[in-house]
Order: structure tokens, then sequence, then C-alpha cells
């Protein structure tokens, strides 16, 4: 979720659930060692429970970027074994280190030697021709011996030559029952699957095999299914509506504006709340064309969900006038 998972979009998502654990884009230990720390780690405290996601495979390095992280305040951090772009793996970290578990086993113990919160793992199933039960059952067999305990597969192997990093979202095949064997092998270990989850009706079925489920693109294209997380799989409060997220999500806006960040940076990220709803399409464009304007504010999102209510209520509007003359 590099470019996607900043810290405005968390901070949208924790409108829409509480008890979600929400994940950073993949950071590299060089970055947070060497770069701009303040701004790459900087989130906001209703955020929590957040983990930090770190790309790297020096054991020295990720050692010293996990203690950052924790002294920021993050609730765990996450080590990336399964990201298959051409960049990650020029830095030998990300997918490619499914080659290399007792390495990544290495990393592990040195990360949770260096610091109190949980580390975890996300993996693939394997790379390119490796069978992917011995691949995924030796990388968690190492790292679980190394005092890991937390894993989230992405149920499908990362082809690292030939396609591109979309496509190894989607071309490789899924590969499930395979993650929900290494769950019941290894009863004692927390296992979240991932991959290809598009709604919540597949997580919860999900659930019956795993203790977890991870959403990524679903959570992002359509981030209004997150309303429903907390009443429907937590048992905890109401479902929030999209609307009602926005309402949240006003005070962020708010501060973040008169701390100079531009109205776009924070509306990308919502573009995809109304998603398959009256006034989803005339939503988008508002944002889209208004948001970049200079001094671009409150009363851009303010219209926006204006235009998508009149919207909502003409068409509820027809559909009584239609039942009326049934």
């Amino acid at each position: 979720m590099m470019d996607w998972t900043d810290r405005h979009c968390r901070s949208l998502h924790r409108t829409l659930s509480a008890r979600a654990l929400l994940y950073t884009e993949m950071l590299t230990t060089g970055a947070i060692l060497h770069g701009d720390r303040a701004r790459l780690l900087a989130f906001d405290a209703g955020e929590h429970p957040v983990a930090l996601q770190l790309g790297g495979s020096e054991p020295a390095d990720l050692a010293a970027a996990a203690r950052i992280g924790e002294a920021e305040g993050y609730d765990e951090i996450n080590l990336n074994v399964g990201c298959p772009s051409d960049r990650v793996q020029s830095g030998r970290f990300g997918a490619c280190l499914m080659r290399e578990p007792e390495l990544v086993a290495e990393c592990m113990a040195a990360m949770g030697a260096a610091v109190a919160v949980p580390v975890t793992v996300k993996c693939r199933i394997g790379v390119d021709d490796q069978d992917p039960e011995e691949s995924l059952f030796r990388l968690v067999d190492l790292c679980a011996a190394a005092g890991v305990r937390h894993f989230v597969v992405h149920a499908r192997k990362a082809l690292l030559k030939g396609l591109s990093p979309k496509e190894n979202r989607d071309v490789p095949p899924l590969n499930y029952p395979l993650v929900y064997q290494l769950k019941a092998e290894r009863p004692e270990l927390t296992i979240a699957i991932n991959g290809g989850v598009a709604s919540l009706d597949e997580a919860q079925a999900h659930l019956a095999h795993v203790d977890g489920v991870m959403l990524g693109r679903a959570a992002y294209h359509t981030p209004a299914i997150l309303g429903e997380i907390d009443a429907r799989l937590f048992g905890e409060g109401e479902v929030v509506t999209a609307a009602q997220a926005v309402e949240r999500y006003r005070p962020y806006i708010a501060r973040e504006l008169a701390a100079g960040t531009h109205l776009a940076a924070m509306t990308r990220h919502m573009l995809g709340l109304f998603h398959g709803a009256p006034g989803a399409r005339t939503w988008r464009r508002i944002l889209t064309v208004e948001s970049v304007k200079p001094g671009a504010g409150l009363e851009v999102v303010d219209a926006a969900l204006a235009a998508v209510s009149r919207l909502q209520d003409q068409r509820l509007a027809r559909r009584l006038e239609a039942g009326e003359a049934a």
C-alpha cells in the first residue's frame, strides 16, 4: 500500500472503525534512519491501534528502525516480506526475502530483542518456482523459533520475473486452503489471511479458519465497508455510514488545513466513500476538481456531501412515488 495508506488515509479509516488494526505504508529502514523521520513517521493519536510496516534486510538497521517506531508510539512493528516491486527487490527486501528465510528470522530476532511491542511478519506463500507449502512453513517456523507469534499471509505467490507489481496482486492463483492448513497445524500462532478479499462476507468466511483478515485494496477503494466492521465482526457499536465518516473526519481536515496541508492530500483518500451509492460520481467529481484549487477548504467537502445527500433524497422520493403509484 505504498503511497496509499499515509496518515491522512489512516485517519479517515479510523473514523469508520475503532477496532481495526491500521498499517502504515511500507517504509524502508534507510528512509527512517537517514530521511525525514518526522514527516515519515508522523501519525495522529486517533489512529491507534496502528502498526509500522518496515522494509529492509539488515538486522541491525531493522532493530534500530523498530526502536524508533516504538519510541514514536506505534503499537506493532511489521516486516514486509511480500512486496514484489522491482525497486524493493533491488534493495534486497520485500518478497525476494522469501528465498532467505534464515535471514528473515535473524531480522525478526533482532527486532524482537530491540522493542517491547509485538513484531510481526507479512509474507507471501512463496516466490517463483518455490513449493509454497515448503517455503511458507519454513519461513513461519524459523520466525516462530525467533519469537514471532503473528503472521499475515498473502495467499498467493509472487512471480518476481515477468509480472508487474499490479499483476502480482491478481495473476498468481490464490491458495487460501494452504493458509488454513498453516493455522490448523500451527494453532499456537496468530494467522491472518490477505489477498483478494473484497467484502466482509468473504472476510467472515475466512474467520472460520484463521484468526484475522487483512483488507488492502477493498478497504482503500470501497472504504465504507470498514464502517460495518465493529458491529459485524467485533459485536461492538453500530454501523458507521459514509456520511457519518465524513462528519467525523471534518475536525481532522480542519486541523490539517490550519497546519498547511493541502486539501487534496486528504480528499484523495475519500473518493471511494460512496462507491456504489447514489451520487458517487458527483462526489468524486467535486472532490477531484475542486480540492486541487488554491485555497480549497472544508467548503469543498461540504458541497460534495450536500450534493450526494440531494441525489439520495431524490432517489428515495422517486421510489416512494413509484410505490404509491403501484
